[in-house]
C-alpha cells in the first residue's frame, strides 16, 4: 500500500515543475510566445494599410498642394489606422483582413466602406474625397452673410428730463406747502 502511495507522488512531481523559478520561466515563455503572434498581427496589420497608402498615392498626386485639407499617414498605436483626413481613417476589420474605411462624426463612428480588396477602398476613398473637396470650395464661394446696419438709437435730451422732474417737483413742494397752510388755519 505504501508503493502505491509513492508512486503516485512520483507521478504528481514529474508533471509540475519542481522550484517556482522553472514555472515563472515556462509562464514567461508563453507570454512571448502569445505577445510574438499579437505582434505579427499587428505588424501585417501595418503592412496591408501600407500597401493601401501606395495604392492612394497617384489619388493624392492628383490633389493641389493648396489644398490643406487632408493629411494622409499611418499611425502606429495599439490599433494602426490609415489617416485620411482629421475624421476619416481606414481601419483592419477583426479579422485583419478586411479594409474598414470610417468616419467619426459627432453622433459616433460610421462605416463608408468595407471590404477584401483595397481597390474597391481606394474607390471609396476617392469618393470621399471628391466629395470634400466640394464642400470645400462651396464653403469658399459662399458670399458671407451682410453685415447687419447698426441703427442708432436717438438720445432723448437729457435737459427736458430734468426740467420736467424740477416742475414736477416744484408743484409737489408748492402742494404740500399749501396743504400745510390750510390744516393749520
Amino acid at each position: 500500500m505504501s508503493d502505491a502511495q509513492d508512486t503516485g507522488s512520483q507521478a504528481v512531481s514529474t508533471t509540475r515543475p519542481v522550484r517556482l523559478r522553472d514555472a515563472l520561466r515556462q509562464a514567461r515563455i508563453e507570454a512571448a510566445d502569445r505577445t510574438g503572434v499579437v505582434v505579427d498581427l499587428r505588424d501585417a496589420e501595418v503592412a496591408r494599410l501600407e500597401i493601401l497608402n501606395d495604392a492612394l498615392e497617384p489619388l493624392f498626386a492628383q490633389i493641389s498642394e493648396k489644398v490643406d485639407l487632408f493629411d494622409r499617414g499611418i499611425s502606429q498605436g495599439d490599433t494602426p489606422r490609415l489617416w485620411i483626413d482629421v475624421v476619416a481613417h481606414v481601419l483592419m476589420g477583426r479579422d485583419k483582413r478586411i479594409y474598414r474605411f470610417v468616419q467619426d462624426t459627432r453622433f459616433g463612428r460610421i462605416v463608408i466602406a468595407e471590404s477584401h480588396d483595397a481597390a474597391a477602398i481606394v474607390d471609396a476613398v476617392t469618393d470621399y474625397v471628391a466629395r470634400r473637396m466640394i464642400e470645400r470650395e462651396r464653403a469658399l464661394v459662399a458670399t458671407p452673410a451682410p453685415a447687419p446696419v447698426a441703427v442708432k438709437k436717438r438720445r432723448r435730451g437729457g435737459f427736458w428730463t430734468f426740467v420736467l422732474g424740477f416742475v414736477a417737483g416744484v408743484i409737489a413742494l408748492f402742494g404740500l406747502a399749501l396743504f400745510a397752510t390750510l390744516q393749520n388755519l
